[in-house]
This record gives C-alpha cells, structure tokens and sequence, in this order.
C-alpha cells in the first residue's frame, strides 16, 4: 500500500502526512480531503489569520504553504473578531486590581496588609468588649455585696463567749450566801463577837466543835449537770481542822480541809480568816451542800460563806 492510497487496507495503515514527504508526493500522494486526520475526520490544518468567516479561504497550490495574509502584528483583512459578528458575544473587559505585590505582569496581588490590619481590628474589638462586660459585671457584684454588707450574716463572728475554766465549765456568776441565811443544825449557832468576818453585820456560824453540829446550804439555780467549785471561808488558829461535806445527801469522797493557812496561834482567830475549796459534781436545779462536824473530824472553826463557780478552779 502506497501513501496517499485509500485502498482497502484499515484507517491505521495509512499515513495521513505521506503527501508532505518527498517520496510519498513521488508515489502520488494527495492531501486528505476531509481535513486533518483520517479521512473527513476534522477541518484540515491552517495558518493563523487565513480563515474567512462566511466563504471558503482560497486553496493553495499542492506543495506550497498558503500565503500569510498580513504581516505579523498587522491587522487581517480576512478576519473579525467573533464579537463583531452578528449573534457574537459583547466585549467585556476586566479591570486589573491595583496595589499590592505580585500578582499578574503590570499589576498587583490581593492587599494582604490591609487584610491582616482588618483582621487585628476586629480581634481587638472582640477583646475591649469582653473586658467592659467584666468590668461591669465585677461593679454590679461589688455594688450587690455593699448593699448586703448593711446586714449581719450568720457567718460574723458573735461576741466573744467567756473563757472556759477547768473542767470545760464557763465562768459564771452562781449563787453565794451569808451565814445568817444557812440553816443551823445540832449545837450550831450564829455569834459576831469576832472581828473580819464578811458576812452582812460580821455574822458568823460559832460553836460548831460539837458532834452532829452542821449548817446546810441548800442551792437553787445550778444551769446544769457537771463538775463544780464550793468555795468555804472560814477561820481558825494552832491546828488544822477537817469537817465531813455531805452533797444531796452523800458523803463527798474526802474531808472538807480546813487548814490554818494564815499561821494563826492562841486562839486568835481574827487573824486566822482564810478560805479552802472543793469539787463536787452537781446536778441540774436545786442542790443541797452540809458542812457538818461528824466522829473523828476537827471542828474547831468559824464559818462565814459559801458561794459557787462552774468547774473546777482554785480561785
């Protein structure tokens, strides 16, 4: 098969170009009729500028290229643009951004400086505006605490409550009394022939060194159940004395001491006023407190007053 043969052999065995080489124009080669290609394929190849809108551009000469119609960057006086051309489309032109870098020959890129500018503007806003909220919100606050400072809360501290003694018990003001106002018992009897005793009018209890002699205070008024402190002023000289305490009827464990702290002797018991202590429990309410001369206690004393503290203290 020759080039140029549109024999019976397949589209593939052809060589469509055989007509531009030496030897196919030799074996008589022609150019397809259809255009590029196979065979009435597609629009044959042709110079830029050569096509007439609405007729056939002329054909060259077989062999020869198909003259340039105008010179290059002169206008054709074959061509239109498509737009002038009835049912074409309008003209447009798109306006080259300016500013910036980048970007196109003979203009610029996007304003990226202006973008971050923006950018940092709105951050800003979004931050001043928070901080004005909190500041608001922290006065309402302060403004709502002042309003409630006006007003105790049970958080305040309360007035400060009185020191606790020994024993857990708080000081408190207990019942006292005078000699004149205990109730006498065997050979007891109220005298004022001895100078110091405190007792209203210098009233003392004499004559209590007799056995089964006694005085009895009975107490009203106790706040609660716990330890306490019976306090006992009395006077004696020489020696030491001890008496049998009786509390709501039972004997106290020990024997109310009764010593000569004072250094009295002969007798003078105007320089033996003294007080001593003991810690009984007692019970809520009213109580009763004996102070009585049992056998084998020492009686020989003068008694003045008796008064309570809550606890066990010394003083």
């Amino acid at each position: 098969m020759t080039p140029g043969n549109n024999g019976a052999s397949t589209p593939e065995d052809d060589d469509p170009f055989g007509y531009l080489y030496a030897d196919g124009q030799a074996n008589g080669a022609q150019p397809p009729s259809g255009g590029y290609g196979y065979p009435n394929s597609v629009n044959r190849v042709r110079t830029v500028g050569t096509r007439q809108y609405g007729q056939q551009p002329p054909q060259a000469p077989y062999g020869q290229v198909p003259q340039q119609q105008g010179a290059y960057g002169q206008p054709n006086a074959h061509y239109a643009a498509p737009e002038t051309l009835p049912g074409g489309a309008p003209t447009t032109q798109t306006a080259m951004p300016s500013g910036g870098h980048g970007g196109g020959r003979g203009g610029r890129g996007p304003n990226t400086k202006g973008l971050l500018i923006g950018a940092i503007a709105v951050v800003a806003a979004v931050v001043i505006g928070i901080g004005v909220a909190m500041v608001g919100g922290d006065k309402d606050k302060g403004d709502e605490g002042a309003a409630q400072g006006t007003t105790p809360t049970q958080s305040q501290e309360s007035e400060p409550s009185p020191s606790a003694s020994k024993g857990g018990a708080a000081q408190e003001e207990l019942p006292q009394i005078d000699a004149k106002a205990l109730r006498l018992g065997g050979g007891a009897a109220l005298a004022q022939d001895v100078q110091g005793a405190q007792s209203d009018g210098g009233i003392y209890v004499g004559n209590l060194n007799q056995p089964g002699s006694s005085v009895t205070w009975t107490v009203d008024g106790i706040p609660k159940d716990g330890p306490y402190t019976v306090f006992v002023r009395y006077s004696t000289a020489d020696e030491d004395q001890k008496m049998t305490l009786t509390v709501n009827g039972k004997p106290f464990g020990s024997k109310l001491n009764l010593g000569n702290f004072t250094g009295a002797k002969g007798g003078d018991f105007a320089k033996g006023w003294t007080k001593t202590y003991v810690w009984p429990t007692l019970s809520k309410g009213t109580n009763t407190i004996t102070v009585s001369c049992e056998a084998g206690d020492k009686c020989n004393v003068l008694l003045d007053q008796l008064w309570l503290k809550a606890g066990q203290v010394k003083d």
